[in-house]
This record gives C-alpha cells, sequence and structure tokens, in this order.
C-alpha cells in the first residue's frame, strides 16, 4: 500500500494500519460525522474525522459513480442518531420525560403511536408523512440530550431540521397539523411539544406574508424555545399538581436559560433568541421574563406565544388532561387581546378553523368524522371524513364530504375521543 500519497500518512501520522470497511454512499447523509477519516479510495480523502460530510460531498460522489467509501471508524453524530451516545443518554432523556426507558435489547427508541378508536386515522393514511414528524421529534429529542449529558451543540444539525420541517409542511401542512392532534407519541414530550409548535409558528408565519429568512428564524427559534427547562431540576418538570411561588419563580427563569443557550452556544443571532426569550410575554404587559407589551414583543415570539399556547391546550402533559382542539380554539378566541396579538390569532384561526384539521366532530346526522381540510373563508364547513356512519357502523375508508358544498350536513358539536361510540348521538 502506498502511504505516502494517502493523506493516512501525511495528514495524521503514519498509525498501524486499521481495519477498513466499505460504506454504501447511499446510506450516507449530509451532517454526518465519523470517529475516523472517510476515504474515497486508497489516495482520496473525503473527510476528516470529526468533520461532517456535506451534501456538496455526497452531490460529487454520485456525479463521479462511486457507489462506496472506506473508513475505519464508525458514526459518531448525524441528524439522526447518536449511535455511540444512545445507550448512554436513554436513562437521562427518559427521567427529564418520566417515562420508563425501553427494555434492554429491544428495537432503536423512538415514538410510538397509541392505536385508539380515532387516534389513529391520520398516521396510518400517511406513512410517510409520519414517519418523517416522528423522525423529526427524534432529532430533536437527540439535540435535547446533548443539554442533559454535556455534549457540545450543533447548529448544523438544528439547521437541518428547519430545513426539514418547513419543506414538510410546505408539502403536506394538513397531514401534519392533523398529527399535532390525531397522533399520541410515548415520551420524547419536550421534543414533540417543540416540534408541534414550529410547525404551527411557520404557519403562521407564512400565513402573515412574512420574508423567508424571517419565518426560518422563528422555526429554529420554536424549536429550541423550551431547550432552557433542560436547565432546571428535573423534579419541577415532572411535578404533578401545582407550583410553589418558589418553583413559579425558577420555573419563569427557562427563557433566560434558552436565549443564553441560542446566542452564547449556538451562536444564532438576536432574531432567533428573541422568538424563545419572549414567548412568554403578553400582549397586555402582564407576561414574563422583562414584562414588555404590545408591538414591543418580537414578532416572532408573538406568533409563538399562540402556537404554543395551542400545543399545551391539545397536548397531555403530567398535570394536565388533553383538550380537544375545538376547546383549545374557543380558549384563544376568548383571549380578548389580553395574552395574544389579536393579528396573529386573526391568522391562527384562518388557517385552523373552528374545528382544526385532525378535530373529531359529530354531524346533525350523528356521524362521527374527523377534520380533514380547513376551507379558506369557511371556518365552521371544512371537509370531513366520515369514521362511524350515522347508523353507528364503523367505516374504514369513510365518505369525504365537503361541508362547504354540501348543504345537508353541518357541524353539531366537537367529539371528545374519549367518549364512548354509544354516547355519541
Amino acid at each position: 500500500m502506498n502511504l505516502e500519497g494517502t493523506g493516512r500518512s501525511r495528514d495524521w501520522g503514519f498509525m498501524p494500519e486499521k481495519k477498513m470497511k466499505d460504506i454504501p454512499v447511499s446510506i450516507l447523509k449530509a451532517g454526518m460525522i465519523f470517529t475516523d477519516a472517510v476515504y474515497i479510495d486508497e489516495d482520496n480523502l473525503l473527510v476528516p474525522p470529526g468533520v461532517a460530510i456535506k451534501q456538496k460531498d455526497l452531490t460529487r460522489l454520485t456525479g463521479w459513480g462511486i457507489g462506496t467509501v472506506q473508513t475505519a471508524g464508525g458514526l459518531a453524530k448525524t441528524p439522526e442518531t447518536i449511535a455511540a451516545a444512545v445507550a448512554k443518554q436513554e436513562h437521562n432523556k427518559h427521567s427529564v420525560n418520566n417515562t420508563p426507558p425501553p427494555p434492554a435489547g429491544s428495537d432503536a427508541p423512538g415514538p410510538e403511536e397509541e392505536a385508539g378508536e380515532f387516534d389513529g386515522g391520520a398516521p396510518q393514511e400517511n406513512k410517510g408523512s409520519y414517519q418523517e414528524y416522528t423522525a423529526l421529534i427524534k432529532r430533536l429529542d437527540l439535540v435535547f440530550s446533548h443539554v442533559i449529558t454535556g455534549i457540545a451543540l450543533d447548529a448544523l444539525i438544528i439547521n437541518e431540521l428547519t430545513s426539514q420541517l418547513l419543506s414538510a409542511i410546505r408539502n403536506e401542512r394538513s397531514q401534519f397539523v392533523g398529527f399535532i392532534l390525531g397522533a399520541k407519541i410515548n415520551g420524547y414530550e419536550l421534543a414533540k411539544s417543540s416540534v408541534n409548535s414550529a410547525i404551527l409558528a411557520a404557519m403562521i408565519a407564512q400565513e402573515l406574508k412574512l420574508p423567508p429568512h424571517k419565518v426560518m428564524k422563528i422555526i429554529t427559534g420554536a424549536l429550541l424555545h423550551d431547550i432552557g427547562m433542560l436547565r432546571l431540576p428535573k423534579e419541577i418538570l415532572a411535578k404533578r399538581g401545582g407550583l410553589s411561588q418558589e418553583e413559579v419563580k425558577l420555573m419563569r427563569t427557562h427563557p433566560l436559560h434558552t436565549y443564553r443557550i441560542i446566542s452564547k452556544e449556538l451562536n444564532y443571532p438576536d432574531e432567533v433568541g428573541f422568538v424563545a426569550l419572549q414567548h412568554h410575554e403578553r400582549w397586555d404587559g402582564q407576561g414574563y421574563p422583562a414584562s414588555i407589551s404590545g408591538e414591543n414583543i418580537d414578532i416572532g415570539a408573538r406568533i409563538l406565544s399562540v402556537a404554543d399556547a395551542f400545543e399545551a391546550m391539545v397536548s397531555k402533559k403530567p398535570y394536565r388532561n388533553s383538550m380537544v382542539g375545538y376547546e383549545a380554539m374557543k380558549a384563544l378566541m376568548s383571549d380578548n387581546q389580553s395574552r395574544f396579538d389579536p393579528d396573529v390569532l386573526k391568522a391562527f384561526i384562518a388557517i385552523m378553523g373552528i374545528y382544526p384539521i385532525g378535530s373529531i366532530v359529530i354531524l346533525n346526522d350523528a356521524a362521527v368524522a374527523r377534520v380533514t381540510e380547513i376551507l379558506p373563508g369557511a371556518p365552521l364547513r371544512p371537509k370531513v371524513r366520515i369514521l362511524i356512519d350515522k347508523f353507528g357502523q364503523k367505516q374504514q375508508n369513510g365518505e369525504t364530504l365537503n361541508l362547504l358544498t354540501d348543504k345537508t350536513h353541518f357541524i353539531s358539536r366537537a367529539f371528545n375521543p374519549k367518549e364512548r361510540v354509544n354516547n355519541h348521538a
């Protein structure tokens, strides 16, 4: 072997021969980092150890028709997984989420859907979209686990998450909104909440016609807005019932911790940091941490305030039962310009409707249906798919009704999925 021209001796010093293994180019992804150098062939280095593979590297390999690369190392870090650290991080991660770790020897941990009589429709029907949704949650959860274990945070991974989320909702917006209400994820509560809030914040920002670069910064801030929670005692995060005054004061420091992480550890600009720092400020000036009001609050923070409030109301927490989307929308609409920017709230209602996508509703003929699409200018008359017909028969592939054009049907009321079928009429 000609070590003189390989870069293995020239760049890293002569070392005993390491056993090289082939890595298919087809499984490589931008952002992957290996523990040892990766070579195109014996004489050409692709990336040194600890350096992320870039998309242009992958494009170059594909263009040259190269099917495999070689390395003596293994994966150290990737936007999807950090293989070597997962096992060590798992116990800490589930301690924060207040969920038991998976049994030893089980498959790689990840969010799993809890099947229910009305919960499974959206995920099963859109398997690709649902996998993408849960992958976003898993990737963000790994970012959060770095805070717990002290691993340096990587802005590259977060930037890719931002781009992936924006692309996903551009292509399949209705499905992703449906997952917020219709999919139940075991564990990963902080990551799930953050992804859900970022999805909603992105949609509001687009409805308000904000420029693309601003939308990207709002998504990034939304994904990270509660990361400062991980700097608080885990006993507070998992506590059931009310917090003491001292615990409330401590809890209210989390936006400050988040801002420091975003600005100091990740080196994002203040436009990103302010989204997280100010998302608990209120329109009437009664919020925290600085009690600022109105348009003095960053527009991204005003958007996230609405998105985060809705997500909190429809998600199950240790201290609160879940609320159906309709009840959450009613709560938001009763705000009366105290907590939320009225223009932001108006935009949110326009994109979500009175019965948000994924909501389960009862029609005037006693049929149970799922809202599948919000129609512009018709917040009370969306498209719905029948789950249980008026005779009480379950429908595997039920009829879709456009309530804007179908004048014989209308929504009678929202249906809580915890209700029994025989009580829905």
